[in-house]
């Protein structure tokens, strides 16, 4: 079981690297992923839009072809309804605080050598470990 998680992983973290390469190269955008659904509902129109969102949709269909493949997929939510509630509003704020999410630092910023994207991910890492280290062991 190991090993499937470990080639799911090495495949599909080499797929965001194709995938994020390719839009750099052909479109001269980065794929971050906020900003690209951002511009979706934002006041960005025309050809702009329709890649963004063909983007997105190509997000989502790639997690379904890999649940049929994988024989379907269970996602288990242990927190309430409000924890996840608070839990987006934070990601939200942190992204706009940021101007960016994790992926657009820390797979396409680091992979430019950003010194921005850098304290991002490292800021992002640090969160992160300090909210589980909070929610595990203090509440």
């Amino acid at each position: 079981m190991a090993e499937a998680n470990l080639l799911g992983g090495l495949i599909g973290g080499a797929l965001i690297g194709i995938a994020a390469s390719l839009l750099l190269l052909l479109n001269g955008r980065i794929a971050g992923i906020s900003g690209i659904l951002g511009g979706i509902f934002g006041a960005i129109g025309g050809a702009d839009r329709f890649w963004r969102f063909a983007f997105v949709i190509g997000l989502i269909c790639g997690a379904a072809i890999y649940s049929f493949a994988a024989g379907g997929l269970t996602i288990e939510f242990r927190a309430s309804n409000l924890n996840l509630l608070m839990a987006g509003v934070l990601v939200r704020f942190g992204t706009r605080l940021s101007s960016g999410c994790t992926s657009g630092h820390g797979v396409c910023g680091l992979a430019r050598l950003s010194p921005r994207s850098l304290a991002a991910t490292v800021t992002f890492m640090l969160f992160g470990m300090l909210t589980v280290f909070l929610v595990r062991h203090l509440s």
